[in-house]
């Protein structure tokens, strides 16, 4: 069966041509111009992944995400042309899995869809269904609920910042490399300009009351990656 994908852009042109690339390419493509009928229909044809243009008639792509995110578990792949833009989509925590810097390449973003869709079936056949919890002091991470507790309290972590975490808590006190989290978390190589898990570890951190200026818990090895310290949790 085809995978299915919601695609919100205004530029027809542009649209045409990756709803023609994602053809060729074995998806079935649902196309929408207007950003306040995306939501409906999502609802409408539950789509596998959502494609969504920052800038559209109606409704912009932020509130389209926000809105998305009520009731749709599938991965969402954002269109941005601006650097203030990316800020935002990986900063506000919106939802979104990953975005793509116009002018679009359609090799990338099908690369970029393909690699969602990996990972989310990886998450759906519950590979980490017989993993045992983790745990380092006041810290437990449970991967069958996907929750993370501190001292007993509950840290609220979207999907991707427990997966960082948890792959990183695998790795106690081994460094990470940059190129290692994307490869194996965000699910693309790293193209030494992206800052997707530089933002990531900076929420982390937030969260879990790390000095970002001095972390003691995930902490910066410069030149080389970032480390889980497992006797920080004490």
């Amino acid at each position: 069966m085809k995978k299915r994908i919601l695609l919100a852009e205004d530029d027809q042109k542009l649209a045409q041509l990756i709803k023609d690339y994602l053809n060729q390419n074995g998806f079935e493509v649902i196309h929408e111009l207007r950003g306040d009928r995306v939501v409906p229909l999502a609802q409408k044809h539950s789509p596998d992944l959502v494609i969504l243009d920052i800038m559209l008639p109606g409704k912009d792509g932020f509130d389209i995400c926000k809105d998305l995110r009520k009731f749709f578990r599938g991965p969402v792949l954002m269109f941005t042309a601006r650097q203030s833009d990316i800020d935002q989509v990986l900063g506000l925590e919106l939802g979104a899995d990953d975005y793509v810097v116009k002018p679009i390449e359609p090799r990338v973003l099908l690369a970029r869809v393909q690699a969602l869709l990996r990972r989310t079936q990886a998450e759906k056949d519950g590979r980490q269904e017989t993993v045992e919890n983790l745990s380092f002091g006041e810290l437990t991470l449970k991967p069958k609920a996907r929750t993370a507790q501190l001292s007993e309290s509950a840290i609220d972590l979207t999907s991707h910042e427990f997966d960082l975490l948890w792959y990183l808590a695998e790795r106690a006190g081994q460094v990470v490399t940059r190129e290692q989290i994307h490869r194996d978390v965000i699910g693309r190589e790293y193209d030494g300009l992206d800052r997707t898990v530089d933002m990531r570890i900076s929420h982390l951190r937030k969260k879990l009351g790390d000095d970002h200026q001095k972390p003691e818990l995930l902490k910066t090895v410069w030149g080389k990656g970032y480390l889980f310290v497992p006797e920080g949790w004490n």
